[in-house]
């Protein structure tokens, strides 16, 4: 169990200098958080990387963050092991690394906190291009993959957490019936609101948690940025069935007059403002 009082921060720079035939070349690599978690004399190194985009590339960055974060506690352990001068074997000169002397384990984690689902690679094979015969022969390299829009399943301990990804998840699904059911007048933390309006690009509860957090102590209730929320997905699928009808009679050569007298019963709205949308998706 990963408790947050035991959490310390760490390093989340893990870049280094590659060294191979003669030739030196500095790769970066920043975690996006890194904690450290003490477990007696132990600890154990916890990295995250925070995706809005999906990553085709991502078991990979994770592999190089993980090696790279053993590769500074081998450097470190090294550095002291040469000041010390205490080997007890050429071996252990050699690697700078005694046969007693271990690394700390380094997990790391990807949210994804994307709409789409997440359709790439879940581990260095996936990436791979492997003939058959070699496929027992290739060392793969899984990736923790967390997805928000998939996460229902998943309950958190902490309140404000699981909030966070209940309402994103209600969000993403445009499931407004149960969103309005169980925070209409549910009074949550600004904070919440930004965080939850930033990861689903939802505008107007950005604005409400910012209005919140200027006039009404920090807390805000959901109703009125729900409500503006619910009408942006409305307004937004009425604009996808427009073009989508504008495309289909343009295809079977229907002319303008009549699509927009279709569009104009179909949607109850005025001649003037259909044509504009004839006119933008034509």
């Amino acid at each position: 169990m990963l408790k947050p009082e035991d959490l310390k921060e760490a390093d989340t720079d893990v870049s280094s200098v590659l060294k191979f035939n003669g030739h030196a070349e500095t790769v970066q690599k920043v975690w996006d958080v890194v904690k450290k978690t003490a477990y007696g004399v132990d600890f154990v190194l916890w990295g995250l990387e925070n995706q809005e985009r999906i990553h085709y590339a991502m078991p990979l960055r994770h592999m190089i963050g993980d090696c790279f974060s053993y590769l500074k506690e081998y450097h470190e352990i090294a550095a002291k092991n040469r000041q010390e001068k205490d080997f007890v074997s050429s071996d252990e000169f050699l690697s700078n690394f005694k046969k007693t002397d271990r690394l700390h384990p380094v997990i790391s984690l990807c949210v994804y906190y994307g709409e789409e689902k997440w359709d790439g690679p879940g581990c260095l094979k996936d990436m791979l291009k492997i003939p058959e015969k070699l496929q027992s022969l290739v060392s793969d390299y899984s990736m923790n993959l967390l997805q928000v829009r998939t996460s229902k399943p998943m309950q958190f301990r902490n309140p404000d957490v699981n909030t966070v990804f209940e309402a994103s998840r209600f969000i993403y699904e445009k499931d407004y019936e149960n969103l309005n059911a169980i925070y209409e007048n549910k009074e949550i933390p600004s904070e919440l609101g930004l965080v939850i309006g930033t990861i689903t690009n939802s505008q107007s509860l950005i604005d409400r948690a910012l209005e919140a957090e200027e006039k009404e102590g920090g807390q805000m209730i959901m109703c009125k940025a729900l409500e503006e929320l619910r009408m942006e997905g409305v307004l937004q699928g009425r604009t996808e069935g427009i073009r989508a009808t504008v495309k289909t009679c343009k295809k079977f050569q229907i002319n303008k007059e009549a699509i927009i007298e279709t569009i104009g019963k179909e949607f109850s709205m005025p001649e003037k403002e259909v044509a504009e949308y004839v006119e933008k998706y034509w």
